[in-house]
């Protein structure tokens, strides 16, 4: 079949922000794991969303399996690229955001793309290119603690020019202003002028809609997900999407109800706090993970208690930055990461042979860790829980029901996320 979006996610959460934000403007979306075989078959959707674990791999890695689904998208027909990263923009000095976008840019034969970012309703906004979350500059959000991608720089012509051979130009708000004919004007005038990476000043929704028309003949457009919330409009004027009644209609959930948590992020810690003033948590020491399994065994054993009660139960190895630093002080970052990924990956798929059947993950890369560890290939995505995050549901071997589960990027979500989540959840 043809889709009319394909999209290349540099995470998995990411990739399910804008899935989530693609089918609340009315396109019936899926999202693949991982590079997707050629075997693979999709119907009945309008986008693909391809998840890769690419935000800080090395480079030259990030460009491969970007290029890998890239291929599988054009054999899909997709008549739009989009390259997703996240909101903050995170990533190492020298990539991956760059040499992905040029990557993408050079096989498709294309000169230029847009680099969008802002997420105004999640509080992502960006002005005479600098990023704000909220009312602060990135650098003075927390972001600048992030353990694997800190972000120092609010200045994104500037962060992206460290990671590009290319020239980085800045599409001004007073530009977005005046319309799109003019800001197709003024992409034009950069284009002449050898400008491939164009950040765009974005301050609310209207900002989304100029950039999605602007943006409409452009064969790869890059962003975080609010530009994905306005390009179905675009489609619709297009001709390109039909009108779809309940494009996130997903089956009831059933089943235990586990929240696994390794985010390290502001939101995510205030989650943390209010939702063990409600139910039962227990708190994971990459420490001590790295001395036995023991602690692992020991939480698995809490975690088959307390889902006797019938309540949601959380595991989470989330801690304030300097406890994150003194265990990557002594273990390693790569290190630290990985074994509380390889744990939380083992509770999930212990638990859910045992009956879990819904599941929220925080973080980037404890979800990438989890659907790997789950086999998870595909997600049907469903209605929304928080801007930004969707219920999904898959299908897993052995299973009558789909697994319901609900892939957090560590920043996203109000401090009720983990227990509002099931509540909302058919």
């Amino acid at each position: 079949m043809t889709i009319v979006l394909g999209a290349i996610a540099d995470d998995f959460t990411g990739a399910t922000d804008l899935a989530n934000n693609l089918v609340r403007s009315g396109m019936r979306c899926l999202q693949v794991i991982g590079v997707p075989g050629p075997d693979l078959e999709v119907s009945e959707v309008d986008a693909v969303v391809v998840a890769l674990k690419s935000r800080s791999c090395p480079a030259d890695e990030a460009v491969a399996d970007s290029l890998a689904a890239l291929a599988w998208l054009r054999a899909q027909g997709a008549r739009q690229l989009f390259f997703k990263y996240c909101s903050t923009f995170d990533s190492t000095e020298h990539g991956n955001i760059g040499p992905v976008a040029d990557a993408l840019l050079e096989r498709l034969g294309a000169a230029q793309t847009v680099m969008v970012p802002a997420f105004p309703v999640n509080g992502r906004t960006v002005y005479q290119g600098h990023l704000f979350v909220g009312d602060r500059l990135l650098n003075d959000s927390g972001m600048q603690h992030h353990p694997l991608t800190p972000m120092t720089d609010a200045d994104l012509v500037r962060v992206l020019a460290k990671q590009t051979p290319h020239p980085v130009g800045l599409m001004a708000r007073p530009v977005l202003a005046q319309g799109a004919e003019a800001a197709r004007q003024h992409l034009a005038t950069l284009a002449g002028q050898g400008v491939r990476h164009v950040v765009c000043d974005t301050l609310d929704e209207h900002d989304l809609d100029v950039l999605a028309e602007a943006c409409e003949a452009m064969p790869l457009v890059t962003g975080g997900s609010g530009l994905g919330q306005a390009l179905p409009a675009r489609y619709r004027r297009l001709g390109w999407l039909d009108k779809i009644a309940e494009p996130g209609r997903l089956q009831p959930g059933s089943g235990g109800a586990l929240v696994l948590s390794g985010s390290c992020s502001r939101a995510t810690l205030g989650q943390v706090a209010h939702f063990l003033e409600r139910y039962p948590g227990f708190a994971l020491d990459p420490l001590a993970l790295a001395e036995s399994d023991a602690q692992r065994e020991a939480a698995l054993a809490f975690a088959r208690d307390a889902l006797e009660s019938g309540g949601p139960v959380l595991v989470y190895a989330s801690a304030d930055p300097e406890r994150v630093k003194a265990a990557q002080a002594r273990l390693g970052v790569e290190r630290a990461g990985q074994l509380v990924e390889r744990a939380l990956g083992h509770l999930a798929a212990t638990l859910i042979s045992e009956g879990v059947g819904r599941l929220v993950v925080a973080g980037g890369e404890t979800s990438g860790a989890v659907v790997a560890a789950l086999g998870i290939e595909t997600l049907r995505i469903g209605e929304q829980i928080d801007p930004g995050v969707p219920w999904t549901q898959a299908q897993l071997a052995g299973r009558e029901a789909p697994l319901s589960l609900a892939l957090k990027s560590g920043n996203f979500g109000g401090v009720d996320f983990f227990t509002r989540a099931f509540e909302v959840l058919p």
